[in-house]
């Protein structure tokens, strides 16, 4: 079986991975950071909203069971893309939504699925979803690892 990873910051990670975690053919998640100018940030580091992290959830899975552009429709449906830097009450570069590609394969479906998207007018404004080559991942601290799940909640959103 070769796995595959896939990245993905939609706002707060906790939300995010406890949705990622639900689709069959995900194998493992992990909350952390990306796309920013510190090494081994913490919590604390990224919400200064001075690193240029994003707040992400890295998705290792299974593609005979669950395909890249099926992670993309969960990625959509569960944030709204056209905001800029925000979503919901939280603000900040580090709640951008944004896409680490880690190959150029997906680089192009997320390219394709924005573009589709956009045209579709499924949404009112544009797409504001960067999508750019991974970069070094940093793991969040082990509280923030499954942190819905641990407290019994299925939802973080106001």
């Amino acid at each position: 079986m070769a796995i595959e990873t896939a990245t993905f910051g939609a706002g707060c990670f906790w939300g995010v991975e406890a949705r990622f975690n639900e689709l069959t053919g995900v194998i493992d998640t992990a909350a952390g950071y990306e796309g920013g100018n510190l090494e081994h940030p913490t919590y604390q580091d990224v919400c200064t909203d001075r690193t240029g992290h994003a707040e992400v959830v890295q998705v290792k899975f299974d593609p005979s069971r669950i395909s890249f552009d099926a992670l993309l429709d969960a990625f959509f449906a569960l944030h709204d893309p056209t905001q800029v830097n925000r979503q919901g009450p939280d603000f900040g570069t580090q709640y951008r939504s944004v896409i680490f590609t880690h190959n150029d394969e997906q680089f192009r479906e997320a390219k394709a699925r924005i573009a589709e998207l956009n045209a579709s007018g499924t949404y009112r404004n544009p797409i504001a979803t960067q999508v750019v080559p991974a970069m070094s991942f940093w793991k969040a601290e082990e509280y923030h690892q499954r942190y819905l799940e641990k407290r019994g909640m299925v939802s973080c959103h106001i």
